[in-house]
C-alpha cells in the first residue's frame, strides 16, 4: 500500500513536517509494510521554503542580512533539488516575527534584507526565483528591496531617502541606473494568494498595516506615501502599480516585484506543487492524506487541500483530510473531491490544549481510520 502524506501546517500548533511524522506513525501501526511518501506543502506563506526544500531533497543556505529595523539577522534561502531554483520567504529577512511586538513600526520597517537575499543568490549564480510573500513587517512597497539591488531613491535636494514606507511621501525621484544587471537574466514567480491591490481601503496599508503596528493615523499616512511612490513610478516608468492584483501583498512588495523585476503572480499552492513536481510523486498512490488547521470557505479558494484535490482527482486517488476544525458541510466536501474529512480534536478542550496535543491526536485519528480501511480491505 502506497500512501502519500501532503499537508499544510496547523498554524501555531504543528508543522507540516510534524504532521507527516504523526500520520506516518498512525499508518504504520495498522499497515507496518506500507510505502509512505512524505510531501509537506505550503501555499506561499509560512513554511514554504522549508517544505519545498525537504520535498525536493534540496538544501538551505544561511546569510547575514539587515532585518526590518536595520539590525543584522541570520536569514536563509532554499535551493531546490533541481539545483537551479531558489526559494525566498520574505519573512526570513523582513518578517513580523523578527520584531518584538512593542517595537513594530511599519513607518520605518524596510524590506532591504529581502533584496540582500536575492543578491546573495545572484552572486551564487542562481537565476530562477520563487518568492513567498507572507508575514512581512514592512509597508514600503518593496522600496527597501529595490535599494538593496542597486536602485537609489532621493528626497528633496537629492538627499537619499531613509528606509521605511512612511518616508516614501518625501520621494522626489529615483535612479535605477545601478540596479543589478543580472536581474534581467533572472525569472521571478510570486507565490501568494493575496489579491489586494496596493492602495485604498483594500490596499496594503489599510488591510495589513494594523497587524504590523500601524495606528489609524499611520495607516492613512502609509497609504498616501505608497500612493505617492506609485505616482513617481508612473511618471518615470509609465507603469501604474496601483491596479496590480496582488500588488498589496507583503506591504506592497508584490507591486515592486511585478513592476521592476517582471515577476509573475501565481497561486501559492500551484507554484509549490509545480516546483516540487507533486503530480509525478503521487502517481501510483493508493491513498493521499492531507490537512490544514481549518477546513472552511478559504480552503475552497486555493489553499493546500484544494490544490492537492485538484491533482488527485486526475488520477482518481482517494483523499482524506485531517483538520483542527471543519466548517464545511458534506456537499462542499464532495465538491472538493474528498473521500472524507476528520477533525483531530477528540473532545471539548481549550485552544491551548488542542495546540499542545495536535501531534498525538493526528496520530490517533490516522490509526483510527486506517483500521477501517484495513477491515474493509479484508472483508
Amino acid at each position: 500500500m502506497k500512501v502519500v502524506i501532503s499537508p499544510d501546517s496547523f498554524k501555531g500548533s504543528i508543522s507540516a513536517i510534524e504532521f507527516c511524522s504523526a500520520v506516518s506513525n498512525g499508518i504504520l501501526r495498522v499497515f507496518p509494510n506500507a510505502s509512505i511518501e512524505k510531501i509537506p506543502l505550503a501555499d506561499g506563506g509560512e513554511g514554504t521554503m522549508e517544505n519545498m526544500v525537504l520535498s525536493t531533497g534540496g538544501t538551505m543556505r544561511s546569510v547575514m542580512v539587515k532585518g526590518p529595523l536595520g539590525n543584522e539577522v541570520n536569514a536563509s534561502y532554499g535551493i531546490l533539488g533541481d539545483q537551479k531554483t531558489i526559494v525566498i520567504e520574505m519573512a526570513e529577512a523582513s518578517g513580523l516575527t523578527l520584531v518584538e511586538p512593542e517595537k513594530r513600526d511599519p513607518f520605518i520597517a524596510s524590506s532591504f534584507g529581502t533584496g540582500e537575499l536575492i543578491k546573495h543568490a545572484l552572486n551564487d549564480g542562481y537565476r530562477q526565483f520563487v518568492i513567498g510573500l507572507g508575514g512581512s513587517a514592512t509597508n514600503d512597497s518593496g522600496a527597501g528591496m529595490l535599494k538593496a539591488l542597486g536602485m537609489e531613491l532621493f528626497g528633496k535636494d537629492g538627499v537619499p531617502l531613509p528606509e521605511g514606507g512612511g518616508h516614501l511621501i518625501d520621494l522626489v525621484n529615483y535612479d535605477k541606473t545601478n540596479l543589478d544587471p543580472r536581474l534581467t537574466e533572472a525569472s521571478f514567480q510570486i507565490a501568494s494568494d493575496v489579491t489586494n491591490v496596493l492602495c485604498g481601503p483594500k490596499g496594503a496599508s489599510a488591510i495589513f498595516g494594523p497587524q504590523k503596528g500601524a495606528s489609524p493615523d499611520m495607516v492613512s499616512h502609509l497609504d498616501k506615501a505608497i500612493n505617492h511612490f506609485s505616482d513617481i513610478v508612473y511618471k518615470q516608468e509609465g507603469v501604474d502599480m496601483r491596479p496590480i492584483i496582488g500588488g498589496g501583498a507583503a506591504g506592497g512588495m508584490g507591486a515592486a516585484l511585478v513592476t521592476f523585476l517582471d515577476a509573475e503572480v501565481r497561486s501559492g499552492i500551484d507554484v509549490v506543487m509545480e516546483g516540487i513536481k507533486f503530480e509525478e510523486k503521487i502517481k501510483g498512490a493508493d491513498l493521499v492524506i492531507t490537512g490544514e488547521g481549518k477546513l472552511d470557505e478559504q480552503t475552497l479558494s486555493g489553499k493546500v487541500i484544494a490544490g492537492v484535490n485538484k491533482v488527485t482527482k486526475k488520477y482518481q486517488i482517494p483523499i482524506i483530510a485531517l483538520c483542527g476544525g471543519i466548517e464545511l458541510d458534506f456537499t462542499k466536501l464532495d465538491d472538493l473531491g474528498l473521500l472524507s474529512a476528520f477533525s483531530i480534536v477528540p473532545k471539548p478542550c481549550s485552544l491551548e490544549e488542542a495546540m499542545d496535543e495536535a501531534p498525538k491526536w493526528v496520530e490517533e485519528r490516522t490509526e483510527s481510520f486506517m483500521r477501517v480501511i484495513r477491515n474493509y480491505k479484508n472483508s
